[in-house]
């Protein structure tokens, strides 16, 4: 087999190991919120069998552009999950920081213009809210990347990990603590659990940008919300966390990020839309920006 091959059998594989390692965490993660509500909750491969009843419904689309933009956010996603190191390997080489949050960008923007496309105000409110809430965290988050860049001059996630490989205390997480607790905050709007779950909103606006989404595209958007959930707590892990030598440390790093979150999500409301940007401006950008001053002066 030459290289090319292999690669490219190695990109399938972190593809499909993605899907599948986001849709257990949302299994997981709808066990640990009903055992706080005090039920019982579904078993953790319901969200396998949800995406598998999904591709074998009837589908509705209602032009070509809805079409596009749900595999347009689908691969955009993909493709930045081949850029976030799993386990302190990278299949490309490159782990830029930067080519992370651009293309995390696309994969958002895909699913905006697919499912504003179907001509339902409920997904057009919907995605008016997420991109609206996308100014509440990916400021402060921006401004946390910018303090690491100073530090190492470097935007690769790869570096960042490994220099976190002498042990327990050189973890990012205690070098930028005020940094961790605003990508914390700007953690659980970028998967819009509560209190930012503004773009789903069942009561509100019928799940939003899901509202039109039917068959093959609704369990699209089940992968869409696994591979965030797999790019996004990847991130944190290397970032803050240590990053991993193994696989299996990797994982429980991985859904620790996101127990903690489900966790907040079980206990709170949701915030107005006004009143979660201002959160997140308020808090997470404060911390963020005092971390980004600090390192600037005092490195």
């Amino acid at each position: 087999m030459n290289a090319h091959a292999l690669t490219a059998l190695k990109l399938t594989g972190i593809a499909f190991g993605a899907m599948s390692l986001g849709l257990l965490f949302m299994g997981l993660g709808r066990i640990v919120s009903a055992r706080i509500q005090r039920r019982i909750g579904p078993p953790f491969y319901q969200s396998f069998i949800d995406v598998i009843k999904c591709f074998t419904k009837t589908s509705i689309t209602h032009n070509f552009v809805m079409d596009l933009g749900i595999i347009m956010a689908l691969g955009g996603l993909i493709a930045t999950a081949f850029f976030v190191p799993f386990a302190n390997f990278s299949v490309l080489g490159s782990s830029s920081v930067v080519i992370v949050l651009y293309l995390m960008s696309i994969g958002y923007l895909g699913m905006a213009m697919g499912v504003s496309a179907s001509g339902n105000p409920n997904a057009t409110i919907g995605i008016s809210r997420a991109l609206a809430l996308m100014l509440g965290y990916k400021i402060p988050f921006v401004m946390v990347i910018m303090a690491m860049i100073l530090t190492y001059n470097s935007s690769d996630l790869l570096t960042y990990a490994l220099a976190q490989n002498h042990g327990f205390g050189s973890w990012h997480i205690f070098k930028y603590p005020l940094g961790f607790i605003a990508v914390e905050i700007a953690f659980q709007a970028m998967v819009g659990e509560k209190p930012y779950d503004h773009m789903i909103a069942p009561a509100e606006i019928a799940s939003g940008p899901m509202v039109e989404l039917s068959g093959k595209y609704l369990g699209i958007g089940f992968l869409l919300h696994a591979v965030q959930l797999y790019v996004e707590t990847g991130l944190i892990v290397n970032l803050f966390l240590g990053g991993a030598q193994t696989w299996y440390i990797m994982m429980v790093k991985m859904f620790a990020v996101y127990f903690t979150t489900m966790c907040i999500n079980a206990v709170m409301a949701r915030y107005r839309i006004e009143q979660g940007i201002r959160h997140l401006w308020i808090w997470a950008g404060s911390f963020a920006l005092l971390q980004l001053v600090y390192t600037r002066i005092w490195g």
